[in-house]
């Protein structure tokens, strides 16, 4: 198990290796029958180069892309198909090594994460070269699924639903966006029928699609006499979802069947005036309420994805909505989830506030990596966008404040340049797409940020920490966390929170008998936050005496069973605050819409912020 004890030490030579996966196929049809044949991966982590029998189709540098490769002149009926895998981690310095006009911070992570540098560099998992609650893990593999498409004619390759209300007309919509490769050098007619049997919506549209890559957009106008029930967050209502046939008949008998589900739900992102209160509201309106966010912030379940199977998911999902959340943040430094994540949380309520996978760093913007995160973005808003669950796209987490409260010592003189860099990624490109792709919900460049206070700024406030404006982080480990007048009165608080240790019937599993005391290499190794151990002891004595016993064994035990009270009455304390706050403008600070503590999951068994 490479989680048992220091393996992530002792298997680091992995990941400074290259590897090559390869392998024999038989295509299963016959290859002149078809126009067009696409060697497809939804997932490549992160650097290879993509050969059949010996001929090169090209490379990949994003784990978050999705990669088709013609191959239609080079398939035969025995095929021999290679991934020559870089390392990430030689990868990563070379490109940081080949920026020579400046550098781009942080160049390696703190010593006490033990992990790799230069992650900036690669579109990769941001954590999977070490964080403050994980591991350094830079894998190297086909992590999502690979297959051969073979067609004529055209072939669907996105197709998404959004639904929209007409408040002119007091009317749902349903727009249905198909994206298709026509492979014919001429345009390719036919007609397209939608039916809705439960809202008595049938309706039928004639296409015309174009050569090349293009998009189909149909507007479905929903029976104004049929009842439509709205997708409700948890504890707020139902979250009824409609069964949507969408058939395309095209010409020479070319037929596709798409059987989707559509929900119907509005969002808003309500930032105006308080009475009392100088600054701006940040909140949400879900079908015209608003509604106070209560909920965590979700990282990579694993640092092996393939590990994360739908029960993982559904046990970790499932535990958050029985605790009456209704609401978590997919924080950027992980990635984009799997469909399943998505789909479970269409069906328990659960709202997701999407970040786009940049965090605690600044970023270069040269072509080549401007083009990858452009390809990125657009597949991830089309992959995902039919997700009512997912009311908010959020460009990076904390690169705002990383530059505003100026955390890697930049020079006063040399800011321009790191701003101008920070504008053209999160809002000259990433904003720009997502704009294009997806008028169906609010986008925000940074969380924290202050929301219309920093656009105003020019996308990078003074203060994004400021409370009378968008939401906060907080983070504070030496004051008594029973005293609630340290924390921050602010709009919304979308970070907060202190460490624990996990059980220790989920150490036990990773560990040895010699593990087993709080100061020992074993504890010391996994604690990846500077002085964190010390700080939950001292947190700990505010309230309660420190384990006594002579047992050294059940000493540990009773060590870690406080920092875990210690952790729940803190986290208590802080998010009473905040939903008290929802109600009252205090000395102008207050209006509290959202609580999501950090985190709610591990990626290993660890002392960390997490609940679970």
């Amino acid at each position: 198990d490479p989680y048992y004890r220091f393996n992530d030490l002792t298997y680091r030579w992995i990941s400074l290796d290259n590897w090559t996966y390869s392998r024999t196929f038989k295509t299963p049809f016959g290859i002149r029958k078809w126009q067009k044949v696409n060697l497809v991966f939804d997932g490549v982590d992160t650097v290879a180069q993509i050969l059949i029998n010996n001929i090169s189709l090209g490379k990949t540098d994003n784990m978050f892309n999705r990669y088709s490769f013609d191959i239609t002149s080079v398939i035969k009926e025995v095929n021999f198909v290679e991934v020559r895998f870089l390392s990430a981690i030689s990868y990563a310095a070379e490109q940081s090594r080949c920026h020579k006009a400046y550098s781009i911070p942080p160049a390696c992570p703190p010593p006490v994460q033990k992990g790799e540098c230069h992650a900036n560099f690669i579109r990769k998992e941001q954590c999977s070269f070490s964080w403050d609650w994980g591991p350094s893990f830079p894998t190297q593999g086909i992590w999502k699924d690979v297959r051969i498409e073979a067609y004529n004619h055209c072939h669907l390759i996105y197709f998404s639903l959004t639904s929209f209300f007409v408040q002119s007309a007091q009317q749902w919509s349903l727009e249905i966006e198909s994206i298709f490769d026509v492979v014919s050098s001429k345009p390719i007619v036919g007609l397209v029928t939608v039916n809705i049997p439960k809202l008595q919506t049938w309706q039928i549209f004639s296409v015309e699609l174009q050569p090349g890559e293009g998009s189909v957009v149909l507007l479905v106008n929903i029976n104004k006499t049929s009842m439509v029930e709205a997708w409700w967050p948890n504890g707020h209502g139902k979250q009824t979802g409609y069964n949507v046939t969408t058939t395309f008949v095209m010409e020479g008998g070319y037929q596709i069947e798409k059987i989707s589900k559509a929900y119907f739900r509005t969002v808003e992102l309500v930032q105006e005036p308080i009475l009392g209160s100088p600054g701006l509201s940040f909140y949400f309106r879900i079908n015209g309420r608003p509604i106070f966010i209560k909920g965590s912030n979700w990282i990579p379940a694993d640092s092996f994805q393939d590990r994360v199977t739908y029960d993982t998911l559904w046990l970790l999902l499932k535990s958050a909505a029985d605790a009456n959340m209704n609401a978590l943040r997919v924080w950027g430094g992980g990635v984009y989830e799997q469909d399943e994540f998505y789909d479970i949380c269409d069906e328990m309520g659960i709202m997701i506030w999407q970040d786009f996978m940049f965090a605690c760093a600044l970023y270069p913007t040269d072509q080549n990596y401007l083009e990858s995160v452009r390809a990125e973005v657009s597949h991830q808003v089309r992959r995902l966008k039919s997700h009512p669950s997912i009311i908010l796209w959020s460009g990076n987490n904390e690169n705002e404040a990383a530059i505003a409260s100026n955390w890697f010592s930049i020079p006063y003189a040399d800011r321009e340049v790191y701003i101008k860099d920070y504008v053209m990624l999160y809002v000259k490109n990433i904003r720009e797409i997502v704009l294009k792709e997806d008028k169906s919900r609010p986008f925000i460049a940074s969380s924290p940020s202050n929301g219309l206070e920093s656009v105003k700024e020019g996308w990078l406030s003074q203060n994004p920490y400021d409370t009378h404006y968008g939401d906060t982080h907080f983070y504070d480990y030496s004051s008594d966390c029973w005293n609630w007048t340290v924390y921050p009165k602010s709009r919304f608080a979308s970070e907060y929170g202190f460490q624990s240790w996990p059980s220790f019937s989920t150490i036990e599993k990773v560990s040895s008998t010699e593990d087993w005391s709080y100061t020992s290499n074993f504890s010391l190794h996994r604690q990846h936050h500077e002085n964190g151990n010390d700080e939950m002891l001292r947190q700990i004595g505010y309230h309660f005496k420190l384990p006594q016993s002579t047992d050294p064994i059940k000493k540990f035990k009773d060590m870690i069973y406080l920092t875990q009270v210690m952790q729940a009455q803190c986290v208590k304390t802080e998010t009473e605050f905040y939903r008290s706050s929802q109600s009252e403008i205090i000395k102008g600070e207050g209006r509290t819409m959202g609580a999501l503590y950090w985190q709610l999951n591990d990626i290993w068994q660890a002392p960390s912020w997490a609940s679970l």
